[in-house]
């Protein structure tokens, strides 16, 4: 198996998109909790909840970030492609370091079981900024058709099959 398969994905099924599913999901998870939390709905458990998510939408955020950016280093500099996804590579970082900048800072209002006001308004920001960006990874694959192989009449063993079909049929040979 080619060794860039572990870190792109295979061909039509690449590794990125499925990892930013869990860290925008993490990060929209963070954004509602902070929102609750605010609004005084069991505050104290949405406070805690908060933080922790940011933490964890933190840790997730590593290795999609980096799938990402073996992405974008295949990309032919200055294309239109490369355009949009160098603007969602930095809407992308933006929200991270505002995620970031969060959590440090509303660490405090973790141990103290409150959102304080302006970690609560970089995670916004972030998200607004997150938000953003994945608007902008869907235009990647959706406009653009970054890694799509666009195989309609493909049969389905073959659609699924978690081995390319080239080195699938020299490992039968």
């Amino acid at each position: 198996m080619n060794p860039k398969y572990l870190i792109q994905g295979l061909p039509g099924h690449p590794l990125h998109p499925p990892l930013t599913d869990a860290t925008i999901g993490i990060y929209t998870f963070a954004t509602v909790a902070g929102v609750l939390s605010k609004l005084g709905i069991a505050d104290h458990t949405f406070a805690s909840a908060w933080w922790l998510a940011l933490v964890v939408g933190l840790v997730v955020t590593v290795p999609t970030a980096l799938a990402g950016l073996v992405d974008w280093l295949t990309l032919t500099w200055v294309s239109e492609l490369w355009k949009t996804a160098t603007l969602h590579l930095a809407a992308m970082v933006s929200a991270t370091v505002g995620f970031l900048v969060a959590a440090l800072i509303g660490h405090g209002g973790y141990v103290d079981h409150a959102v304080t006001t302006g970690p609560f308004v970089l995670t916004l920001i972030a998200f607004a900024l997150l938000t953003l960006g994945g608007w902008l990874g869907g235009a990647i694959v959706y406009v653009h058709g970054m890694r799509v192989l666009s195989l309609v009449e493909e049969p389905t063993e073959r659609a699924i099959a978690p081995v390319p079909h080239e080195e699938k049929e020299a490992a039968q040979a």
